[in-house]
C-alpha cells in the first residue's frame, strides 16, 4: 500500500515506508508511496461474476459505521465503478475457504468461500514499479493502529516530523482501521492489505505494493480472516 517505511504499534516499523507524502499535504491518500521486495510469481484460476447490485444497495452496504472506535462516515458510492461494489462470485480455485487471493490486474481481493465461491472485493494496488506477486500469509492483524514516519522519510519530507512519535489512530491515519500484515517464512514482507476512506483509489494503481480495500470492506475481511490464512498475490 501506497505506505513509506514505519509503523509503531506492536512492531509495525518499517511499513511507514509505504506511506510517502506529496505536497506538503498530511492525509491518507498523500501517503502513497514506499518499497517492498517481490515474491516468487504464482496462477490461479478466473472468476465468473453474478449479477451487480444497485447504488442504492451499495450505498447500504457501504453506509456509515457509527459503532467504531473512530465512527466511519458512509462512503460516496457515486465515487466507485459499480463492478467494484462487494458481492460473491462463482470463482474457480482449488484453494482452502478463508484463502485470500488479490488479482492485481483487476483490482480485485477475493476470500475464498467454497463451493466454488467466493466473497470479492474492489482494490487499489500497487503502481507501475511496484508490483509484486506471490504466496505469503496474514502473520499480524492491527485494529486502529499507530503509525510512524521512518528517519528516511522525515529526511525527505520534512513535514513528517511532527509524527516521529507517532500518529495516533484515526480516521486520517493513512493505515485506517484494519491492517493484515503479510509475512513469508516468519519475516514481514512489509507488504500489507489496509483500509481506505477514499473511493476513488478503488480500481487504480496507486500504491507501493500494498492492496487497500474500502474501510467497510477491509472490516468484513477483516474480521473473518485469522493470523495465518493464506494470502496469494497473482501476476498483475
Amino acid at each position: 500500500m501506497t505506505l513509506d517505511d514505519g509503523i509503531a504499534d506492536a512492531g509495525e516499523k518499517n511499513e511507514g515506508s509505504r506511506l510517502g507524502l506529496q505536497s506538503g499535504r498530511l492525509d491518507r491518500r498523500s501517503f502513497l508511496l514506499g518499497s517492498a521486495a517481490g515474491l516468487g510469481a504464482l496462477a490461479l484460476g478466473g472468476c465468473e461474476t453474478t449479477d451487480g447490485m444497485s447504488r442504492a444497495e451499495a450505498a447500504k452496504l457501504y453506509g456509515p459505521v457509527p459503532t467504531e472506535k473512530f465512527p466511519i462516515p458512509a462512503v460516496d458510492v457515486a465515487k466507485i465503478d459499480p463492478k467494484y461494489y462487494r458481492r460473491i462470485v462463482r470463482y474457480d480455485s482449488k484453494e482452502a475457504p478463508g484463502t485470500i487471493i488479490v488479482d492485481p490486474g483487476h483490482y480485485y481481493v477475493y476470500r475464498i468461500e467454497g463451493d466454488g465461491n467466493a466473497t470479492r472485493y474492489g482494490a487499489n494496488v500497487g503502481r507501475a514499479g511496484f508490483l509484486w506477486s506471490g504466496e505469503a500469509y496474514v502473520g499480524r492483524k492491527s485494529e486502529w493502529p499507530i503509525w510512524t514516519p521512518p528517519k528516511e522519510m522525515i529526511q525527505r519530507q520534512p513535514e513528517a516530523r511532527k509524527y516521529a512519535g507517532g500518529m495516533p489512530p484515526g480516521l486520517d491515519n493513512p493505515l485506517g482501521a484494519r491492517t493484515l500484515h503479510l509475512y513469508r517464512d516468519g519475516v514481514y514482507t512489509l507488504y500489507t492489505i489496509y483500509s481506505t476512506s477514499d473511493p476513488e483509489t478503488i480500481g487504480t494503481g496507486v500504491t507501493s505494493g500494498c492492496t487497500g480495500l474500502l474501510t467497510q470492506d477491509m472490516i468484513d475481511l477483516y474480521s473473518r480472516t485469522p493470523v495465518k490464512t493464506k494470502v496469494i498475490v497473482l501476476p498483475a
